[in-house]
């Protein structure tokens, strides 16, 4: 992303703060108003006797298992530790949710082993709550009340849009409007500016390439459906349609079919790195070689490239994704979390009491943004003196500008699917494929359609062409 830089930027955060707490931004219209899975996952595993219960408080001291994959969530565990000795949470640090922690959690809801809350993304939770594995926390202590709380959009998110009929199943904790994390001193050198259009990235990789061997713009990943689907939402391409109580699956469209051949493009011309996984030690080596430039990426990226490129501090800037078309301002969003509690957690006041605290209290958002790089959910946490400060390692650029900016930018009318763990996974295998040259992106897309479709008739759903 020429960096785009602001003359005053408190009033321009403020403006955007205004627009994010007027309106449900980001995707608004992602929210999910589950009537279908009301009357077909709704208590498959006892949630409905959860969602009937007073919520009652344990007697005693009560210890909480929770799996997270946040950087630095020990951290906010250990004040929440100190000052709450009667609920003691004990903290399993785990992959991302894709990456391993999805099926990890859903054989031991099956095992009757499941933690008693876990982190798990807005686009995951339909799946969970499908298959019965999330408690409803309407009627905990201070949950409903917390609505006010949030922005708008993110609370729809755990309600699915039920204005809480439907109760409450999760907890908010963070947004992840994405932009161009890029080498600025590769780029200065190579008389590049952060491309401000998809045409300009692709020039731009060609001339990295060609300017040194084994450089490359950036990795393209087998591992990562959920980026993928960022770029798609980026360009107004929503997987799933809705239309009452039916579901349209839409994967393979003219707007995903675009996207999916600009980087067959570029893989086929060999300007991507595709043997890098994301977020694994090879991936941080090639950051910290020089050998990948760039990353599109989320809000909490900038901890994961400070974190595991320390050698590269003051070389990276941030900048707005690349537009398909010059002068738009369009973004996608890679992950925003929640905290979830688990279905048969024993201790379910407790758990949406330390959810609550986790994603509201001061001193855990910043920690959780210091750490975690999260751009928090809660209102309070759009104000942190940590998203208005420079950060030394990205050369003392304020780059949650560039995330505020972002998050105002992205379509409201994403919708996701109420089996996406399934299409991930169709994402994940078929781009495996394709980056091996077993096959491409756009039959990916149509394969994904296809087999997302199945997924949502085996779960009883109703699927129109």
């Amino acid at each position: 992303m020429a960096l785009r830089t602001r003359g005053s930027i408190t009033p321009h955060l403020s403006a955007v703060r205004r627009s994010l707490l007027a309106r449900r931004s980001l995707v608004g219209g992602v929210a999910l108003t589950l009537t279908a899975l009301t009357a077909c996952g709704g208590g498959t595993d006892g949630t409905d006797s959860a969602a009937s219960s007073a919520c009652e408080q344990s007697s005693g001291k009560v210890t909480l298992d929770y799996w997270s994959w946040v950087p630095g969530m020990q951290k906010a565990v250990d004040v929440w530790n100190s000052e709450n000795p009667d609920i003691q949470v004990k903290l399993r640090t785990t992959p991302s949710g894709n990456a391993g922690t999805y099926q990890n959690m859903s054989n031991a809801l099956k095992a009757d082993k499941a933690p008693d809350l876990g982190q798990i993304e807005y686009d995951s939770l339909a799946s969970f709550r499908l298959k019965g594995g999330l408690t409803d926390i309407a009627k905990c202590a201070g949950v409903t009340d917390a609505r006010a709380d949030f922005v708008d959009w993110t609370w729809s998110q755990v309600d699915f849009g039920a204005g809480g009929e439907d109760g409450v199943w999760a907890v908010p904790q963070d947004t992840g409007p994405m932009a161009l994390f890029y080498r600025k001193d590769v780029f200065d050198q190579l008389g590049l500016a952060a491309p401000t259009t998809w045409d300009e990235y692709e020039a731009a990789a060609r001339k990295i390439k060609a300017a040194k061997k084994g450089q490359y713009i950036t990795h393209f990943s087998q591992t990562d459906p959920n980026w993928l689907t960022g770029l798609l939402w980026q360009n107004k391409a929503p997987m799933f349609e809705r239309d009452g109580d039916s579901w349209k699956v839409t994967v393979d469209r003219p707007e995903s079919r675009q996207v999916a051949d600009y980087w067959q493009r570029l893989i086929d011309d060999k300007l991507v790195a595709t043997d890098l996984q994301g977020f694994s030690p090879a991936l941080y080596k090639s950051w910290n070689d020089g050998e990948v430039v760039s990353w599109i990426s989320a809000a909490w990226g900038y901890s994961t490239i400070r974190d595991n490129a320390k050698s590269t501090s003051g070389r990276w800037a941030v900048a707005p994704m690349p537009q398909w078309e010059k002068g738009q301002e369009q973004a996608g969003n890679w992950g925003g979390s929640t905290t979830a509690v688990l279905a048969g957690s024993k201790h379910p006041a407790e758990a949406a009491k330390f959810a609550l605290w986790l994603n509201t209290d001061a001193k855990a958002l910043e920690i959780l943004n210091r750490e975690g790089g999260l751009y928090p959910a809660a209102k309070a946490g759009l104000d942190l003196p940590a998203l208005q400060q420079p950060v030394d390692f990205y050369g003392k650029q304020k780059v949650f500008d560039v995330f505020a900016e972002a998050s105002a930018n992205v379509d409201t009318d994403f919708t996701w699917g109420p089996t996406m763990t399934d299409t991930y996974r169709f994402l994940s295998d078929g781009t495996a494929k394709a980056t091996g040259g077993g096959s491409t992106l756009s039959d990916v897309l149509k394969d994904t359609d296809s087999q997302s479709a199945e997924s949502l008739r085996e779960q009883s759903l109703d699927v129109t062409d």
